[in-house]
Parts: C-alpha cells; sequence; structure tokens
C-alpha cells in the first residue's frame, strides 16, 4: 500500500501525495495553473506504472480526449479525464488528467488505491515526468480549462537555514531527455528565494513559461522583490495561501556554458531540481559529477 501524504485541499476536499514524491502548483502551461486551482502530484514512478488516487472520491465519470502528435518522442493518442465526486464533500468533484482509467464508474476509491496507469499524453513536452493533474470542481462546470476552485498548499515550510546563494548539486540522473540534480542548499524542498524579507520555494518551469510561482512561510505582500541567488528577479504580482505568482523576466540559465531550462517543483524529501537541454541529447552529465548553474539577468 502506497503511503500518502495530505499535501493539499480545497472546498474541504484533500489532495495527497506518495510520501517521497513532490507536487507542482505552478510548473505548466496549462491555465489552471496560473489561476492557483491546479496541482500536479509527482509519485516518483515510470510511465504506465501504476497511478494511485490522490483523493477520496467515488467514479463518476470517464472521458477520452485526443492528443496532439508529438514527431520526436513517441506519446499516447488519447489522454483521459477521470470524475470523481468527493467523498468528503459531495458537492464538489474532482478532476483528475494523465490517467488511463482501470477503474469503473461508481468505484469508491480512498488515496492510493489503483486509480490506473500513468500516461505519457501527448499534452507533454519531452521532458515531462509522469504526473497526476487535479482540480476542484463545481459539478455543473466539471470539464473546462478554467473554472475550478483554489487550492491551498497544507505543507509547511522551514527553510531559514537555506543558502540562497548558489544553485550546485549532484547529478543523480542524466538521460537525453533532461538531468536530475541533488542540490547543496540545506533545503528540504528546492530551490530557496529570498521574497521580501522572508524566505520562499520557487515552483516553476523558467524561463519557458513566463511566469514563475513561489512558495511561502507566511503571507507575502504585493509588490514584495523576489530574489535569486541575491540578485532581483521579479515582485510579487498576486498572492493566494502563503503562494504567489512574478512574471517571468528576461533570465537566462547556463550550465557548461550549453543553455538550459530548470523545472522545479515543492519535493516532499530532497531539494532536487531538473536541467532540461534546449534539444533532447544535447546536455551530457555523468552521474554524481557536482555541477554549477549560471544565470543571468537583463
Amino acid at each position: 500500500m502506497v503511503n500518502m501524504i495530505r499535501v493539499a485541499s480545497s472546498e474541504g476536499v484533500g489532495i495527497y501525495c506518495p510520501e517521497g514524491g513532490r507536487f507542482s502548483f505552478f510548473n505548466s502551461p496549462y491555465p489552471a495553473h496560473n489561476a492557483y486551482s491546479a496541482i500536479d502530484i509527482y509519485p516518483e514512478s515510470e510511465f504506465y506504472s501504476t497511478a494511485s488516487s490522490p483523493v477520496y472520491g467515488k467514479v463518476v465519470g470517464i472521458k477520452r480526449v485526443h492528443c496532439p502528435e508529438k514527431m520526436d518522442f513517441e506519446t499516447s493518442i488519447y489522454d483521459y479525464v477521470i470524475l470523481m465526486r468527493s467523498l468528503e464533500n459531495p458537492s464538489r468533484w474532482v478532476k483528475i488528467l494523465h490517467v488511463k482509467p482501470t477503474v469503473r464508474l461508481g468505484e469508491v476509491l480512498k488515496p492510493g488505491d489503483n486509480l490506473g496507469f500513468m500516461l505519457r499524453s501527448g499534452f507533454f513536452d519531452f521532458w515531462t515526468d509522469p504526473h497526476i493533474h487535479v482540480e476542484i470542481r463545481d459539478p455543473l462546470d466539471p470539464v473546462r480549462a478554467r473554472g475550478g476552485f483554489k487550492i491551498e498548499r497544507l505543507i509547511m515550510i522551514d527553510d531559514s537555514k537555506a543558502d540562497i546563494g548558489e544553485i550546485c548539486g549532484r547529478v543523480i540522473k542524466s538521460k537525453k531527455e533532461y538531468s536530475l540534480l541533488l542540490l547543496k542548499n540545506n533545503s528540504t524542498h528546492g530551490i530557496p528565494v529570498r521574497v521580501g524579507d522572508n524566505i520562499g520555494i520557487l515552483d516553476a518551469g523558467i524561463p519557458h513559461y513566463g511566469f514563475f510561482g513561489i512558495h511561502t512561510s507566511t503571507q507575502p505582500s504585493l509588490g514584495d522583490v523576489i530574489k535569486l541567488c541575491n540578485v532581483k528577479i521579479g515582485f510579487v504580482e498576486s498572492i493566494h495561501s502563503k503562494m504567489c505568482l512574478a512574471k517571468c523576466p528576461n533570465l537566462t540559465f547556463k550550465l557548461k556554458d550549453k543553455p538550459v531550462k530548470l523545472s522545479l517543483y515543492f519535493n516532499l524529501s530532497k531539494p532536487l531540481v531538473k536541467v532540461i537541454p534546449s534539444k533532447m541529447g544535447e546536455l551530457k552529465l555523468k552521474e554524481f559529477e557536482e555541477v554549477s548553474i549560471l544565470f543571468s539577468y537583463s
């Protein structure tokens, strides 16, 4: 049985992530993610492995949808929308994407129960890992891209001793799609930034998605200056429940003189950052190698 942790909630509906996994509110171009109304659950598993239910619910709808076709890597030609009526708040439904269901209509599930298989959806980019997209919806408006209820993060942050002066770490995974670094910054959750006088954790796909999110331990204020490695990179433009958003400035990241993109999450057990090459196979790193990421801002 998978051990599940309650990491977020909305409208009285708890959302669960496998222990040792990670989640993201903002690392996606999907519109619900910059409206605080979607969360992606990453269970640290492979494509087509078992997907665990992230909620208590009863399956009330399953819809198959066509995906865009990818030319440079293989994906499923279908994705699925799974709708569940919450058992915690029956007036709310849960919308789930990117899982091929093995459940049937009417089945009742608890967090950790088998929901289906993790898809490599045609909606993914080449660097996207298996994950479960979750929204809390009104039963009268359960499917469209916008319209979900805002979600609150429940996991607390205590990164007061985190090193915010450098982005460096050890390579723990290297493949043609991306490399994964274990950061050396005394953080638990990811890359720390300064938000006003406080510390926050970056949650983003930068610079490619055009915005970034930050998880904070205290409520930020509109206009607070955001600093990465003591360099100003923006200011707080919207706030919801100890989270905030900012527009992505002209940031350029490099590793070994090659331009890269960063994929960042809220990690539950160890601080990880995904380093994405401009093209698949362009960045060749060795496992256990120590590397530093440089960035410039204009």
